[in-house]
């Protein structure tokens, strides 16, 4: 690994599919922190207008086909054609921005050489429920940390953990890895972390650099999303299994989410059961993918998308 100086230019990236709703909360924010000519926006064929809004703020705008967004390849796309900045700041159209200060406390993390990759913490949306506000106490705590390959001892496959709502990235650190995966599900994030961390890298977390940013997923969304998660790491599992098993961490999010419920909304807690129930199901359907044809993974999968691109090859299933 080779240390560099502190970079000084960095571009905000963000990939939008209809934010014309997202927009009025998530602009002004964004232009408090940043010109407009340091955004770029990579819009998947919207149809309410949104790039005509995100033109009129003063952003870059590049359109891409629905059928050919990748959460990977998208991001990997833009950090191609950004090859005049430093530090790639990735956002999502729904992640709004706490304060003027939190770009700046995000970009801070790059002071120190080696940190090649820093995400910031997110807060549940004014609206949330106790489920989705503990989601984001759980995985956003208080303290800032720096993650390194030594880490896994202490943190597990949590060491990987990482959010393109909210992060950024030393450009030609994440190049020298290979740069996003354009094959996968999703997951672009926590795959590029842990190829960040095997080089010799650091990632780090900054707990003063915030987001407003969460999901009330339906019951449905979540056994989707977690059959998502079973492919990435059944995919993925020579390069995740360096950091550990995900079990651990699963165990201990239900221990910590029905103690929080306890507290603050008993009355979500069998709620809280069925999700977690239907999180495990679909994380081990995902993980036994390559028995179902792609017909039953478009069902299955919150990104049905993915499994009709003709780049995608199935695997057989395991003996």
């Amino acid at each position: 690994m080779v240390k560099e100086n502190v970079p000084r230019k960095w571009k905000v990236v963000v990939p939008t599919l209809n934010a014309a709703a997202d927009w009025p909360r998530f602009v002004p924010p964004l232009l408090a922190c940043a010109r407009p000519g340091q955004v770029l926006v990579i819009d998947s064929d919207s149809q309410d207008g949104t790039p005509s809004l995100a033109r009129e703020a003063g952003f870059e705008v590049r359109s891409i086909r629905r059928r050919d967004f990748n959460h990977g390849g998208t991001r990997q796309m833009a950090a191609e054609i950004l090859s005049d900045a430093d530090i790639l700041v990735y956002m999502t159209q729904d992640a709004v921005l706490a304060g003027p200060e939190a770009m700046a406390n995000l970009l801070a993390a790059f002071d120190k050489p080696e940190i090649a990759a820093v995400y910031g913490r997110q807060f549940p949306r004014n609206e949330a429920g106790a489920i989705e506000a503990h989601a984001r106490r759980f995985n956003y705590p208080a303290d800032s940390d720096v993650h390194d390959l030594a880490s896994r001892e202490r943190l597990g496959i949590k060491t990987i953990f990482i959010s393109n709502s909210f992060a950024a990235y030393r450009r030609s650190a994440l190049l020298a890895v290979g740069g996003f995966r354009r094959d996968v599900i999703f997951g672009e994030d926590t795959i590029a972390a842990a190829r960040l961390l095997l080089s010799g890298y650091q990632v780090a977390y900054s707990a003063q650099a915030c987001v407003y940013h969460s999901h009330d997923y339906t019951w449905v969304q979540e056994f989707q999303r977690y059959f998502d998660i079973g492919v990435l790491h059944r995919r993925e599992a020579e390069l995740l299994g360096e950091f550990g098993g995900a079990d651990g961490e699963g165990r201990r999010f239900v221990l910590s989410e029905l103690k929080y419920l306890g507290r603050h909304d008993p009355g979500s807690i069998p709620s809280a059961l069925v999700r977690n129930g239907l999180k495990l199901m679909g994380y081990r359907l995902g993980k036994m993918e390559a028995r179902w044809s792609p017909e039953m993974k478009r069902r299955l999968s919150m990104h049905p998308s993915f499994w009709t691109k003709p780049s995608e090859t199935e695997l057989r299933p395991e003996r």
